[in-house]
């Protein structure tokens, strides 16, 4: 799990001092929708001494789709171009300005491993323009937001082009071993002899293929399982998680119909459709809903396809660059990047605890408290593990016995909570969710006139 810290720009001429904050907290998972005790809001502008502010341009995403539909028939980096592209026109961003360009993504196509250049090419990009792709599960578009402000911080960089992609639709499937092992050993027999007798050996349990699943490694669990866990540890219900789900898509909605999802960008489908709108944005009743049988625990589990994130095709790409840069360019910025954290848990029993362990440092570290906060970005893997993290971050008992605190760090407030949908409805490509909670926390402190965000996320392999 990660932390952001970044605050909103208001409407002040270029040389004076921006007094929005948007501390956006990525990369962990959500906290429990509770109104934090009440204290005074501080008026800090979280600059370093000696390190260049670094903001946000822009941000856009071509729209979330759910796996198999609009997105089946393309590969990873035609998403992450198509993404690319709409940064470019909605910027106007010369490409030879970019540093750097950094990706995120999870399930790699073994064709294009380095995604970012693949796509940076296609994109019109120079190809003496470096990118390089991370990996680090569902954070990994933060990862890659993370690494480009460090290369601005050090100097390195003025301006760097982050992002994340995921194509669900298409993900590599693998022959068994044996058979990888078999074919491999053919590919270096030099006569037919030898060829002849290695065939003779495969056998027909060599043709079972090894089908990719959202696991961990570690554990051989998937994330669903842990949610089940985790859920069921914190006493979140079946009933809690559909209401909570159903907020997700019916915020969604209205944010959709309202023109709120400012970031999406329409993506002409090569041979389809231009798609211009996320297409996972279903309300529901929880009537309905709770039709549905357990997905991971039978039968008694609760999570259920209808209080998860679904299998999402998707692309995102932000602009950043050094507050210097971007004024002498006649950009005015959405936010600044103030901070960020990454936390790491027991990867069996805390998989999904990321945003508790994860808010009370990034916030100790910005001088800050919940109260500070105007705007709360949080990804949804699953609403059980969105309620649990909310629960455990309200406790003081977790943060005595297990965090090693004195006092909880506090809940967030419902009516500051991912007010716009969240990943439950919008979906959630793996790689690509950082970029769509930060841009999102800038674009609503600007709409709702906050000072700062917190956007967290939550990811697998124990972060």
């Amino acid at each position: 799990m990660t932390s952001i810290l970044t605050h909103a720009v208001r409407n002040l001429p270029a040389s004076s001092a921006w007094a929005a904050r948007v501390f956006a907290r990525s990369l962990s998972c959500s906290s429990q929708l509770q109104a934090a005790a009440v204290q005074p809001k501080s008026k800090k502008t979280l600059a370093k001494s000696g390190v260049k502010n670094i903001v946000v341009v822009e941000g856009v995403r071509i729209p979330f789709l759910q796996s198999g539909t609009s997105y089946a028939d393309l590969m990873p980096h035609d998403l992450a171009r198509a993404a690319l592209q709409g940064l470019l026109n909605r910027t106007s961003v010369p490409r030879d300005v970019v540093d750097y360009i950094v990706y995120g993504t999870v399930i790699q196509e073994v064709k294009t491993s380095n995604v970012a250049r693949e796509a940076a090419l296609g994109a019109g990009f120079s190809d003496k323009t470096p990118a390089h792709t991370v990996t680090m599960a569902c954070i990994s578009s933060n990862q890659a937001m993370t690494t480009g402000v460090g290369m601005i911080a050090a100097g390195q960089c003025d301006v760097v082009v982050a992002g994340g992609v995921e194509l669900m639709s298409d993900v590599p499937i693998r022959h068994s071993r044996k058979m990888r092992k078999t074919m491999l050993t053919l590919n270096r027999a030099k006569t037919l002899g030898q060829k002849l007798s290695l065939i003779s050996k495969i056998r027909p349990d060599y043709f079972a293929p090894e089908l990719p699943a959202v696991a961990e490694f570690s554990t051989s669990e998937t994330m669903g399982h842990s949610a089940d866990r985790l859920a069921a540890a914190f006493a979140v219900s079946r009933l809690e998680q559909d209401e909570y789900a159903l907020r997700s898509h019916t915020l969604a909605k209205k944010a959709q119909d309202g023109g709120l999802l400012l970031d999406v960008v329409p993506f002409k489908v090569p041979g389809r459709e231009t798609v211009t709108k996320d297409n996972g944005i279903r309300p529901s009743s929880v009537e309905q809903m709770g039709k549905l049988k357990p997905a991971f625990v039978k039968p008694y589990g609760t999570v259920t396809a209808a209080n998860s994130s679904f299998l999402t095709d998707g692309a995102s790409a932000i602009l950043l660059m050094s507050e210097e840069k971007a004024l002498a360019m006649g950009y005015k910025p959405k936010a600044y990047l103030r901070d960020f954290v990454y936390v790491s848990q027991d990867p069996k029993d805390q998989l999904l605890l990321g945003p508790t362990y994860a808010t009370p440092k990034v916030l100790e570290k910005a001088g800050l408290t919940m109260a500070d906060i105007d705007v709360f970005e949080f990804h949804e893997a699953f609403a059980g593990q969105i309620l649990a993290n909310l629960k455990a971050m309200d406790s003081d008992w977790f943060a005595q016995n297990y965090m090693g605190r004195k006092s909880k760090v506090g809940a967030p407030p419902l009516e500051k909570f991912n007010n716009w949908g969240g990943s439950l409805s919008l979906g959630h490509p793996f790689g690509a969710t950082g970029c769509r909670l930060v841009i999102t926390a800038a674009h609503r402190l600007k709409k709702e006139g906050g000072q700062y965000g917190l956007v967290a996320a939550c990811a697998a392999g124990g972060q």
